[in-house]
């Protein structure tokens, strides 16, 4: 979010220093220990609730475990032949019958997994240890030697893998270890590609900088915080790689091209393919094997991406637990029960993140309500938690981002909803502008594509009925061409376009619930006017509740019911607009009021802006008792302990110098 002079200021001019108050409220005693917060499922707890990838493991283990003790199993040897055996039918000596050679097929049946499962070990490893570090050291740190990796990259990429493959096995002879090894270098290629890709768009993402900033060195911010994103496409990558070599192996042993004594799935179906039609049953045991085991390996990785994709920090989307509150449940905003008026009810939402160090709490037991036709202003300085707590609401956080309190719509408890239960609300019931208008637009369609699918999907309409409505919307939003940007990509839109655009696709289901992520920053005075004027009359025409997230005091002073003030992870006060804006009752909100320039006087009258000193403390530097006391010029012994939310007129605040009684020392 960007920052905005009204949200670093200092405390405003009515407050009286502490040392000014001659009858300090009594010490609070410090809040008992939060219980524990639960556990996050690990990857291997992921992967055990997930039955496909849990199937795809044992029928692996079962073809490794039956390789490994064929000779225990099988009652001939992979290459022992008897005449009597030629073309024999399935019998209790020979229970899969015998070939066409008169070997034992469950014989060679056992001791060929070995071969393709070998195979697949020697290509996949090979392919990791060149492709994985090569690509990781291009990717991040680029230069000459990006260039020069690249290059030859491309050169492998270019060659025909297959072609390349038999003129060694034709120049060395058939070697499993040796055709399998070539292979691995070639696959080699596009796993660089691949890590080199991921490397790079993980590269600039904050964390990696504040690691660099922190003197960590390259090698390890690399193998701790790289290598930790990147590991799942390596993961999909390798179970692809380990089936195609199984197949590929069996391709050069059914050509006759493999070792002629080492019993392979690929010389059976060889085999088998030269007695099709006195004994076609040969030919479905390798057949067979062969597609279950690389099947079971895809499915397996496939499984295994999905299980580490929730412990990975990156882009991908998770599904958040809901369940009860770890810290303060009487947290400021928000009844414990829900009325009939009550549009959206949060109780006690804490959202968190997993670090090395254990779970990180970036939202502490926010609760707060917005009724029907209400619009709620969520205030603010950058990195206070606000953005955090409108993407819990939508269980839309990043991947990692775990929930704990409890979320109502009209009633419905959004924890027991489905992935599809929640999708039919979002775009139709709740609406959602986000802050980057940029980066929410796919490049890959129009704009017009964009607006009409949700109203298509949600509404019904029909593809004339839609583009109608979506342009309709668009001259409604302050667009003056509404064809031309409807036919528009997004990257032949401006940025203030581009959230015009986002804004009428949010209110184009008309929602009954708006959440607004900054929704104005990106507009002029008079574009920022209009849409004010907009989301107003979308209130009064269908009665819709709005969460309006922003930095603009203004904005909220001209458009918010009320407001909650949010500080460290937690709200801090909530009252009526007029209220907080005429006695302002937490030293915070005060601050805040005290930053924003007087309209009246010249540029020379108005004087320095107020600040507020220091900076909003990082998750992990939280105080232990009130969040705001370090910068707080009123604060009292009685701030050591973590206060509780107290009544305060229509609202509520956070501070352990304000009790129910007139607040003698803020005037």
């Amino acid at each position: 979010m960007k920052d905005n002079p009204a949200c670093s200021s200092a405390p405003a001019a009515v407050l009286a220093p502490a040392s000014a108050d001659p009858t300090p409220g009594p010490a609070r005693s410090a809040p008992p220990a939060p219980p524990t917060a639960p556990r996050r499922r690990g990857p291997l707890a992921r992967f055990l609730r997930d039955p496909i990838a849990l199937a795809a493991a044992v029928v692996l283990l079962l073809v490794v475990v039956t390789g490994a003790c064929a000779g225990l199993i099988a009652e001939h040897g992979p290459n022992s032949a008897a005449l009597d055996a030629v073309l024999a039918d399935p019998s209790g000596n020979h229970p899969l019958g015998g070939d066409g050679s008169g070997r034992d097929v469950l014989s060679r049946l056992l001791y060929g997994s070995r071969t393709s499962l070998l195979a697949g070990s020697i290509t996949t490893c090979v392919a990791l240890l060149i492709g994985v570090p090569t690509g990781l050291a291009a990717g991040y740190v680029g230069g000459w030697w990006d260039t020069v990796v690249g290059w030859i990259a491309d050169v492998f990429l270019a060659m025909p893998g297959i072609v390349v493959l038999l003129a060694v096995v034709a120049v060395h002879g058939p070697g499993l270890v040796v055709s399998m090894v070539v292979l691995g270098v070639l696959t080699a290629a596009p796993v660089f590609r691949l890590v080199r890709g991921e490397v790079r768009r993980v590269r600039g993402e904050p964390y990696v900088d504040a690691a660099r900033v922190a003197g960590l060195s390259d090698l390890r911010i690399m193998r701790r915080h790289v290598l930790r994103v990147v590991r799942v496409p390596i993961i999909t990558q390798a179970s692809l790689i380990f089936g195609l070599a199984m197949i590929i192996e069996s391709g050069i042993a059914f050509l006759g091209l493999g070792e002629p004594d080492r019993a392979s799935w690929g010389s059976m179906l060889g085999d088998a393919s030269t007695h099709v039609y006195d004994a076609a049953l040969l030919s479905v045991w390798p057949g067979a094997a062969i597609t279950l085991t690389v099947l079971a390996v895809t499915l397996l990785g496939a499984g295994l991406r999905d299980a580490f994709v929730g412990d990975t920090a990156g882009p991908v989307r998770s599904r958040p637990t809901i369940g009860r509150p770890a810290r303060d449940p009487a947290a400021v905003g928000g009844p414990s029960t829900v009325g009939t008026d009550v549009l959206l009810a949060v109780d006690g939402l804490g959202v968190g993140y997993p670090t090395p160090e254990g779970e990180a709490a970036v939202v502490d037991a926010v609760s707060l309500h917005v009724g029907r036709g209400e619009i709620l202003g969520l205030v603010g300085e950058s990195g206070c938690g606000k953005t955090q707590t409108a993407l819990a609401v939508l269980r839309l956080l990043p991947a990692g981002g775990s929930i704990t309190g409890r979320v109502e719509f009209d009633g419905q408890d959004l924890a027991t909803l489905s992935e599809r239960g929640l999708n039919a609300l979002r775009g139709r019931r709740i609406g959602y502008i986000p802050q980057d208008p940029m980066s929410n637009l796919d490049p890959s369609f129009r704009i017009g594509s964009q607006l009409t699918e949700p109203l298509r999907t949600h509404l019904g309409l029909s593809r004339d009925a839609a583009r109608k409505r979506a342009l309709e919307l668009l001259d409604r939003v302050g667009i003056t061409d509404p064809p031309r940007v409807f036919d528009a990509y997004p990257h032949q839109i401006s940025g203030g376009m581009a959230q015009r655009v986002l804004i009428a696709g949010a209110v184009a289901g008309e929602p009954d619930l708006l959440i607004a992520d900054e929704p104005t920053t990106a507009l002029d005075v008079t574009v920022q006017a209009e849409i004010l004027d907009l989301l107003r009359s979308l209130r009064r025409e269908h009665d819709m509740g709005m969460v309006l997230v922003t930095h603009d005091l203004g904005v909220v002073a001209d458009l918010c019911d009320r407001v909650a003030v949010m500080y460290a992870g937690e709200i801090v006060e909530t009252a009526l607009a007029a209220d907080l804006f005429a006695r302002p009752a937490h030293p915070y909100t005060a601050a805040l009021l005290a930053a924003i320039p007087p309209a009246e006087g010249g540029a020379g009258e108005r004087g320095p802006l107020r600040t507020i000193p220091d900076r909003v403390p990082s998750v992990r530097e939280r105080p232990t008792g009130c969040r705001f006391a370090p910068r707080c010029a009123y604060a009292a012994p009685e701030c050591a302990g973590h206060p509780e939310p107290t009544g305060h007129g229509a609202g509520a605040v956070r501070c352990a110098r304000v009790g129910n009684e007139v607040i003698a020392w803020m005037r």
